[in-house]
């Protein structure tokens, strides 16, 4: 693994899994609820919000900044996760929501909720254990490595 960047502050300490339930959380809720009042407008905050986290990683991230100030500090050994995998699975919540404003904006309200519902999906089956994103950045990962050869 290499050395964490004194220019990249995300490749720095790891998020605490309160952070990363609370992403996850956030995504959820914000779909339903976007879907029951009928108002893609919600969507297209989170789309900002998720959009944000993933451009410029925690520093610019609502959720993370929201969560570290509410919950409680994790104590010395709990479980955290790797900022470049939140950071990736942040960019495919925000490349589907973003696919869904585009639909929304082309006036195919049913192919943006089908989009906004894959987020939240995908946010649902992370919180019961199983992460896509997760799956997929270490897919990725392994083919980069086959490929290439390269570790970093």
């Amino acid at each position: 693994m290499s050395e964490p960047s004194s220019l990249n502050p995300d490749c720095g300490a790891p998020i605490p899994l309160s952070i990363v339930r609370l992403n996850r959380i956030t995504i959820v809720a914000t779909v339903v609820l976007a879907f029951v009042l009928h108002l893609p407008l919600l969507t297209s905050a989170l789309f900002a919000v998720v959009a944000l986290a993933a451009a410029f990683g925690r520093r610019a991230s609502l959720i993370y900044q929201v969560g570290s100030r509410v919950l409680p500090p994790p104590a010395p050994g709990d479980d955290a996760e790797d900022p470049r995998l939140m950071r990736f699975n942040n960019t495919l919540a925000a490349a589907f929501l973003g696919i869904a404003q585009i639909a929304f904006l082309a006036h195919a309200p049913i192919v943006g909720w089908v989009f906004a519902g894959f987020t939240a999906l995908a946010a649902t089956i992370a919180l019961a254990g199983f992460c896509v994103g997760c799956f997929l950045f270490y897919q990725f990962k392994l083919n980069r490595y086959r490929l290439f050869g390269s570790a970093g």
